[in-house]
């Protein structure tokens, strides 16, 4: 079972969207199975096998609010430029907000992060890169 202490030092490598399937693959070898993001707040909360959860909440997130109107076509455009390194995780989630991103749900066994609208809807899913 992975602790929070686990979760926070896998969390502290990732500086760009670049490093997402790195952190995957990190916290997957944890044992974690699922993990959901919420936008407005940055909580985080990580499933294991047995739907065992742990929450992790950041330091110093800004709280957001989250567009009313989705737009796929932001978030993949906010989804591309953090993939290349062009900006940081607070920049990325504030881009999101404005895509109507409520949360993203990554499946770590599909290996795909869905991003999802208040109504459940979703926006964009992609495949993460096993590496």
């Amino acid at each position: 079972m992975f602790t929070i202490e686990n979760i926070r030092a896998a969390e502290s490598k990732i500086k760009t969207g670049a490093d997402f399937p790195q952190f995957i693959k990190e916290i997957k070898e944890l044992g974690v199975r699922r993990n959901d993001v919420y936008v407005s707040n940055g909580l985080s909360i990580y499933f294991d096998n047995e739907d065992n959860a742990q929450q992790v909440s950041p330091d110093g997130y800004p709280a957001l609010i989250i567009n009313d109107e989705p737009s796929a076509g932001k978030l993949e455009h906010a989804l591309k430029i953090h993939q290349q390194g062009e900006t940081d995780y607070i920049t990325f989630c504030k881009q999101a907000a404005d895509a109507g991103v409520e949360k993203w749900v990554t499946d770590l066994e599909e290996m795909t992060c869905k991003y999802l609208d208040a109504e459940g809807n979703e926006l964009v899913k992609e495949n993460i890169a096993e590496v």
